[in-house]
This record gives structure tokens, sequence and C-alpha cells, in this order.
């Protein structure tokens, strides 16, 4: 992998048009097309760095997952593959067991930006946090659309209806899934398309921007609207060695980005729940949760989350801890409250 990495790197600089004197250029890499709404709000980032930087910084987006892995980004970034990157902390293989099951403590934070805003105050308060981002210069956070469960050909219309299905689901839901009798997968989401194409999956947990974002409406037809809770997650990232390099100048226009990058994430997400919804129709029959199945579900939800965090024991960390912080952080439906730190 290393030697492909450098391979790819030697390949974009033989590429890469000269570079002005006194312009500093930084590659961002992403696994997503341009046209993916995560892409449109990166594409946002891009612009507004390069007009605020009077084009003194410039960067040079690299799509659709051409340099970037999904479960080995974040080491890639501390060793320079790119400069900027998109991670996915939940889909990392190791290194990463508070951040991969943190998105279980959520329940309550339904909006973006209160996900967004819950997270800043955990990472402000747990330092374990900061140990498995070591290496690393945070640049967004990233929240989401609440999703469901969309499966291919056969209707969920009940929490019961989930058992025997193979469904594509992030860390911290399998063990609630396998609760209700699922048989729960963990991969890139990239690669899920493909597999429920196959039929190797019969479902996924997903949200509706993914109907076209992702075209899982071409796969799909059943989709079964139970609110499922998602946590934010540091979601771009610049290597520290890279970041060290840059002038004080560029450093702090690039801290200024981040609230400009998260507010178009935000916005980009919110936008393509519509979107989604519209390439879904008369493809996606929907199915809408009962208040008791809701209940038992978030019930569920919290028990796993909490399991969750105290077996990260074994690894040396309080996950007891965190999760107790963040729930006291909730302090009511899609509000939180972490002092001075929110």
């Amino acid at each position: 992998m290393r030697l492909f990495a450098l391979i790819c790197l030697l390949l974009l600089a033989a590429c890469s048009r000269p570079i002005p004197e006194g312009v500093t250029e930084l590659s961002y890499a992403t696994p997503y097309p341009p046209t993916h709404p995560f892409s449109r709000a990166d594409q946002r980032w891009i612009d507004w760095v390069e007009a605020e930087s009077d084009g003194t910084l410039r960067i040079r987006p690299i799509w659709s997952g051409k340099l970037l892995s999904a479960d080995m980004s974040m080491e890639e970034l501390r060793h320079g593959v790119a400069d900027i990157g998109l991670i996915t902390p939940i889909y990392v293989r190791g290194g990463t067991h508070l951040l991969r099951i943190h998105t279980g403590f959520y329940s309550g934070a339904d909006s973006v930006e209160t996900q967004v805003a819950l997270y800043r105050c955990m990472e402000a308060n747990i330092d374990q946090i900061g140990k498995e981002l070591a290496g690393l210069k945070v640049l967004a956070v990233q929240g989401g659309l609440l999703p469901g469960v969309l499966t291919r050909n056969r209707p969920v219309h009940s929490l019961e209806d989930l058992r025997g299905l193979r469904i594509r689901a992030p860390t911290e839901l399998m063990p609630v899934l396998r609760n209700l009798g699922a048989d729960p997968v963990n991969m890139p989401m990239g690669d899920t398309y493909s597999a429920l194409a196959k039929g190797v999956l019969d479902g996924v947990v997903a949200p509706t921007d993914t109907f076209r974002a992702l075209h899982f409406a071409e796969v799909a037809k059943y989709y079964y609207e139970i609110k499922i809770p998602r946590g934010a997650y540091p979601a771009r990232a610049m290597g520290e060695d890279r970041w060290n390099t840059l002038s004080p100048a560029d450093r702090a226009l690039l801290e200024r980005s981040t609230a400009v990058w998260e507010a178009a994430l935000a916005e980009e997400i919110r936008a393509s729940e519509a979107v989604g919804r519209e390439a879904g129709e008369g493809r996606i029959v929907y199915a809408q949760a009962s208040a008791e199945d809701q209940q038992a579900f978030d019930a569920l939800y919290l028990r796993d989350g909490e399991e969750n965090a105290r077996r990260l024991s074994r690894f040396g960390i309080d996950g007891l801890a965190a999760f107790q912080f963040a729930r006291s952080t909730v302090t009511g439906r899609d509000q939180v409250d972490c002092g001075d730190i929110s």
C-alpha cells in the first residue's frame, strides 16, 4: 500500500500545473464524486479559501477515491499521501476505539448543528478523543440526517421484520441490530451499492439523501422510517506535519474556514433530503414506524450504547464516563448544553 501511495504521489506531482511564486497549493482527497452533496460543500469551502486568501492558498481537489482509502485515510494523511482529506474514523480498523462507538451516544441530538455541538463538547472534555486523533489537524466536523432502514425486496413494517436481514450499519448500531435478530455488516458506504445490487446485503441503514447521492433507489425498494440516532464525527482533516509547514497566516485562515466548511456541509446535507425523496418517487415504498417501535428502538439504542462504552475498559479507556458525559450534555430534544463550549 505504501508503494502504491508513493506512485500516486509521483504521478500527481508529474501532472500538476506549475505553482506560481507566493502561492501555496494543498491537495484535498475524497472518496466522493464532485456531484455528491459532501463534495458540493467541499467545493464551497475550496472557493471560500481561495477567495479569502486572494489566491495565495490554492486547493487542488482529487475526487472519487483516487488517492485515499476509506479505512486507512487517517494513517495516509499522517504520512502525507494527501495534504487534506475526508476521514471516516468509524471505519478505521484500529486506534479509534472511542471514535468508532461514540456516535452511539447521541440520542436526542437530531439536527446537524446539535450533533456537531455535542461532538465539540466531548472533544473539549474527553482526552481520549484527542489521543485517537493524534497526528491530525481536524478542519471540519460533520453530522447528518437521521437514517432509517432501506431494504432491497423485503418490506419492513415493524422491528420484528428486521429479523434475519443482512444489513449494512455503522459500528454503534451493530449490537442493536443483532439484538433485533438482524445480521449487521460494517462496510464503507461506498461499497454498499454493489453489495445491494448483488444481493450480498438485504438492506442498509441510511438517510433518504442516499437515494440520489449514492443511487440506492436503483437497487432497493422499501424504506422503514424509524428515526435512528446518529452522531457527528471529525470528517475533514490535515496531517499535522503538513499543517506545521504552513505559514501562521495560512493556518489562521484555515482555522477560520472551519465554520464555513461545517455550515456548507449542514446546508448541503439538509438540501439533499428533498432531492433524495424526489429520486425515490415511484420507486421507494415507505412505511412509518409505530410510536411503540420507536420507543423500543430508542431504549435499546441507549442500552447498547452504554454497554459498548463499558466494553472500552479492555483497552484502558473509560468509555462509560464519556457516555455519561454525552448523555448529561443532551438537555432536551435536539438541545445540548455544554456551558462555554457550545
